[in-house]
């Protein structure tokens, strides 16, 4: 049951977690889209008590929201594992990232190079959300009060959607022009639907930090659109959650864990790196 397929992050998990099932003979897996809905995610989970599943493969909308249709999901004898957001509850096994230093390892990088007296506009994940929040408190604690040279123009959700980050920038030009130095977002998709809205205009691109890794972002740091992102696999995080489902549905796992995936930075010095991870998954040639 994914969060989503409106993002290309949540897209690129679930296109991981299907590549991951096929591994395992005695598994299959059936995909619903919760389309960023809590009471849509937990219906899908009330049908899968129904169904007979064996086990839920929860992409999280809310770590609240779901803790209770986690709870009867467990209480009816399923398998519930959640992947790259936690579910409130030490019941649930997950998978996950460290979003606090996922947003450090960019936000060290970037107290570094980001010239004086630069002026930002910030772009934020949904309302709540613990990737959104805590890459936010880390931007804060390890940019903002490293470098209070460093303004902030404005702060907007965009929901980690690529369309409103493009619209939130094409706002910011036109209210702050070429003042704006800076672009500092808690994912990929959304800054770069802000670069995209400097396309065919004469401004000068600000500094634009990212999270998550994925193939586009790598393809933007090449052509230097983009300064930096701390990749969050969804690679990782697929084979990780998978198997944690295969683990616990045959027995071999019983007790609830966190398991967590690195977060290296990727910059214009090593990205080929990361376009390699992309390309030998045939997402780019």
């Amino acid at each position: 049951i994914a969060r989503t397929q409106s993002d290309s992050f949540a897209s690129w998990l679930l296109d991981s977690a299907k590549i991951v099932v096929k591994k395992y003979p005695d598994m299959k897996m059936d995909f619903f889209d919760g389309q960023n809905d809590n009471e849509k995610i937990r219906t899908h989970m009330e049908n899968a008590i129904t169904n007979k599943y064996d086990a839920i493969l929860l992409h999280p909308n809310d770590p609240e929201a779901q803790v209770a249709p986690a709870h009867e999901a467990l209480d009816a004898g399923l398998t519930v594992v959640a992947v790259n957001t936690i579910v409130n509850s030490k019941r649930v096994p997950m998978v996950d990232a460290n979003p606090y230093e996922q947003g450090a390892v960019n936000e060290r990088y970037a107290a570094k190079i980001v010239p004086k007296n630069a002026k930002a506009v910030v772009l934020l994940g949904p309302a709540g959300n613990r990737h959104s929040l805590e890459r936010h408190e880390s931007w804060k604690k390890e940019f903002f009060a490293v470098r209070p040279d460093v303004k902030i123009l404005d702060t907007q959700i965009g929901n980690w959607n690529k369309e409103e980050g493009m619209k939130l920038m094409e706002d910011w030009i036109q209210a702050y022009g070429d003042d704006i130095g800076m672009i500092v977002s808690m994912n990929d998709n959304m800054v770069l639907g802000a670069l995209e809205a400097y396309k065919g205009s004469n401004k000068k691109l600000p500094l634009a930090f990212g999270v998550d890794g994925t193939a586009d972002a790598g393809l933007a740091i090449k052509d230097g659109t983009l300064v930096s992102t701390s990749l969050q696999s969804a690679y990782d995080l697929a084979q990780l959650s998978v198997e944690m489902v295969h683990d616990f549905v045959t027995k071999k796992k019983t007790k609830p864990e966190l398991v967590i995936v690195p977060n290296p930075l990727y910059t214009k010095e090593n990205v080929e790196g990361l376009l390699k991870i992309h390309r030998d998954r045939g997402l780019i040639k």
